[in-house]
């Protein structure tokens, strides 16, 4: 299981222009870290590397277990990784209650994952209707069930209240808060501040 979560000497452009360069931190277990900046500063990039999608310039991207042990970077982000970005990656002619099940099929769900989903998510009114059907709230949430249904430890997540009400932001920062509670680890690109307490990561950039 991930533990740490080590960025060294990271250097990500977008085509000719460098985003950032030198950048190094540390997420460990139990720990929120909310990465800030202006428009255009490499945030959702950085999610990105971090997930893999992304080749970063020069640095390194480490993760490590409990013992301090490397962990394989794919065994890390095929098993115990979920990136959640700002498209919600839902199919829009499946029903929300076939689209949350492939999700957590596909992610390797636990026994109870898909109840708990539409539980904490208030998604059971949700269940037969298409997901084009859906409000952009109610597909964030859909979305972000499957961070429910099936576990992982690191949390890769750009800018995840968005379309949220203050009801299920609220929800929200209770199942983060359980997830920490639990020794995950969340890494989160942000316009506003999450409600749980973070640790900054300000990557700059021009406004």
């Amino acid at each position: 299981m991930i533990h740490t979560l080590s960025l060294s000497g990271l250097t990500l452009s977008r085509g000719e222009r460098v985003l950032f360069s030198g950048l190094s931190a540390t997420l460990t277990a139990g720990e929120a870290v909310a990465v800030t900046g202006a428009n255009g500063a490499g945030k959702t990039s950085l999610m990105r590397a971090v997930a893999g999608l992304l080749r970063p310039d020069a640095g390194q991207i480490d993760f490590r277990d409990g013992d301090r042990n490397l962990i394989d970077p794919e065994d890390a982000r095929g098993r115990e990784t979920h990136m959640l970005g700002h498209l919600d990656g839902l199919k829009g002619s499946r029903t929300a209650r076939d689209e949350l099940g492939f999700q957590c099929d596909w992610l390797g769900h636990t026994q109870d994952g898909f109840d708990d989903a539409v539980e904490v998510f208030g998604l059971k009114p949700l269940l037969d209707l298409e997901v084009r059907k859906l409000s952009a709230g109610q597909r964030r949430r859909l979305a972000l069930g499957r961070l429910v249904g099936s576990p992982r430890a690191l949390w890769l997540l750009d800018e995840p209240m968005g379309p949220l009400d203050a009801r299920w932001r609220d929800a929200f920062a209770a199942v983060m808060k359980r997830h920490l509670d639990a020794d995950g680890l969340i890494l989160a690109a942000v316009h506003d501040a999450l409600p749980i307490p973070t640790r900054p990561l300000d990557l700059g950039g021009l406004s």
